[in-house]
């Protein structure tokens, strides 16, 4: 009884700080909070406490890719977004496995963020289709475009790590890179 009061006490905020610096401690006491919700609306819908777990985990990862994107705004209760997003996420699935009856019972009413969740499956796609670009790139602008974009190292200490004789030469590479990339991601994604 102790550990919900103190879990409670910790404000949305708190949460989202606490995700952002990766804190396993807060994300555990976010699991905790919000999972029997979701799992009691996931019950309540044709769905097992497996599908509960699933949904839940997917919500969550939508949430932190959000927040360490920076792309998270909070206009409602964290509860609100998680329920509304595990809601989105667990009627898609119903709708896939055709068990969905059209009448959706809802734990509490709580309005979709259907747009954000659509984003995010569009990003997903997107993210999948850059991967696949990215490993067709080949060395060296696989590595250059990764430690640029991923790793955040700056034209300087590319330079040095491939031996080019001056920064304005790694930049023209890292350019040639990017159009190269553009083209394969596009082949890949449009399927041309």
């Amino acid at each position: 009884m102790g550990n919900r009061i103190k879990e409670s006490t910790i404000s949305d905020s708190q949460f989202i700080e606490g995700i952002y610096q990766q804190s396993e401690k807060v994300l555990s006491q976010l699991y905790k909070l919000h999972y029997p919700m979701i799992l009691q609306f996931v019950l309540m819908n044709s769905g097992s406490e497996q599908d509960a777990k699933d949904v839940y985990q997917e919500t969550i990862i939508v949430l932190c890719e959000k927040i360490y994107r920076g792309t998270f705004e909070l206009n409602s209760k964290l509860k609100t977004f998680i329920y509304s997003v595990s809601r989105r996420l667990w009627l898609k699935r119903l709708q896939v496995k055709t068990r969905f009856s059209g009448e959706v019972k809802d734990f509490e009413e709580i309005g979709a963020h259907d747009d954000e969740l659509d984003l995010h499956h569009k990003k997903e796609e997107n993210f999948l289709a850059m991967g696949i670009a990215l490993e067709k790139l080949g060395e060296p602008c696989k590595t250059l475009i990764e430690d640029f974009y991923m790793h955040e190292q700056s034209m300087i200490q590319i330079t040095e790590k491939f031996g080019y004789t001056n920064t304005d030469n790694a930049k023209t590479q890292k350019y040639k890179c990017l159009m190269r990339l553009k083209k394969l991601f596009f082949a890949e994604y449009i399927g041309e």
